[in-house]
């Protein structure tokens, strides 16, 4: 059995492949294609954290077991394994360091939803937080729109963030969003930290932290402002506080992606699509970098 670390990965993932494999995944997913169970959370109260299990089968057979630890200073807050297993007999494939892949992949669903909610003219960025999330959306993110800013606001490494990718550090959360076309929060706050009345008309907000159903990154303007999409119902209905305060969700991002659902309509609607993260997100990674490990004979 192959074991693949957090090197090996970065070496065969592409964000490039990675947009068009979560698109496809998605639509996938909510055609019925899939068969993944909501994933189960167990707290580790002890320690403020999470264990994660999340199956899924989408042609590829695998899963992942993901560590959450919001807290975490100085290390990640997410640690995470993917197995992959051959799906007609079940015999173990692959074993492969999960954590970049959680990174890569949740920002690469965001670009499929930029690419299909946002507006084509979209322009300005402004990223609230400054993590590992906030540097793989400006990457993914830069593919689908050309922005001519890019602001970042967090309440400790924005200074630093924007030194480093060369864009714009605001004093407030509310100054990096005035008059921003795209939208991320990448936090682990349990508390909003992103305003209905900041937000200008046309908008569009990549919601991808508060993934428990008690705890929210958005407030209730809001939600009340905007059209909600989501990356799956059923998830989102059981883990996200923020879905669970709006109430109505218009569509997964995979109906839009396969044409089956409407994106935006015009253009000074705002627009919410909230991130989850997916079982087949992972394992249709996890399988793109299997298959280009296997091509590079690495056995």
């Amino acid at each position: 059995m192959l074991f693949l670390d957090e090197d090996d990965v970065r070496e065969m993932l592409r964000m490039e492949e990675l947009i068009p494999a979560m698109e496809r995944a998605l639509a996938d997913l909510s055609a019925g294609k899939v068969v993944q169970p909501v994933r189960t959370m167990m707290p580790i109260a002890e320690h403020q954290g999470f264990l994660g299990l999340m199956p899924a089968y989408a042609g590829a057979l695998g899963v992942k077991l993901v560590a959450f630890y919001p807290n975490n200073q100085g290390i990640p807050t997410h640690h995470a394994l993917i197995q992959l297993f051959k799906p007609e007999t079940g015999e173990p494939l692959v074993v492969m360091d999960g954590r970049l892949i959680t990174e890569e992949r949740t920002a690469a669903v965001s670009a499929v939803a930029t690419r299909h909610l946002a507006r084509a003219d979209a322009s300005v960025l402004a990223l609230i937080g400054s993590g590992v999330q906030a540097r793989s959306h400006l990457k993914a993110l830069r593919l689908v729109r050309d922005f001519r800013e890019v602001r970042v606001w967090s309440p400790r490494r924005a200074e630093d963030f924007a030194s480093e990718f060369g864009v714009r550090a605001t004093r407030s959360a509310e100054e990096a969003v005035a008059g921003a076309d795209v939208i991320v929060t990448a936090t682990t706050s349990r508390e909003p930290v992103l305003r209905g009345d900041w937000l200008a008309p046309g908008a569009q907000v990549n919601a991808v932290g508060a993934p428990r159903p008690d705890w929210r990154e958005l407030d209730d303007e809001v939600l009340r402002r905007a059209r909600l999409y989501v990356d799956s119902r059923a998830a989102a209905e059981k883990e996200s506080g923020d879905v669970r305060a709006a109430g109505e969700v218009v569509a997964e991002l995979g109906e839009v992606a396969a044409g089956t659902a409407p994106g935006r309509r015009e253009a000074g609607e705002i627009i919410v699509f909230k991130s989850l993260g997916l079982a087949v997100e992972d394992v249709v990674s996890a399988d793109l970098v299997y298959r280009k490990a296997l091509e590079a004979g690495r056995r």
